[in-house]
C-alpha cells in the first residue's frame, strides 16, 4: 500500500503542530505563576437563626 506524498506531508505538519503546542504548554506548566496562597482570609462562622 503506497502513501501519498501530500498524505505524508500533512501527517508530518499535523506531528509537528502537536509537538510545538506540546512544548509550549509544558514550558508555560513548568514555569508557572506559583503564587503564594492568601494568608489572610478564609473561612467564617456564619450566625445561625435559631427560627
Amino acid at each position: 500500500m503506497a502513501v501519498s506524498v501530500t498524505f505524508m506531508k500533512l501527517l508530518r505538519r499535523a506531528l509537528m503542530a502537536l509537538s510545538m503546542a506540546g512544548m509550549i504548554a509544558g514550558a508555560l506548566r513548568i514555569r508557572g505563576k506559583g503564587g503564594v496562597p492568601p494568608q489572610s482570609g478564609g473561612w467564617r462562622e456564619l450566625p445561625l437563626d435559631e427560627s
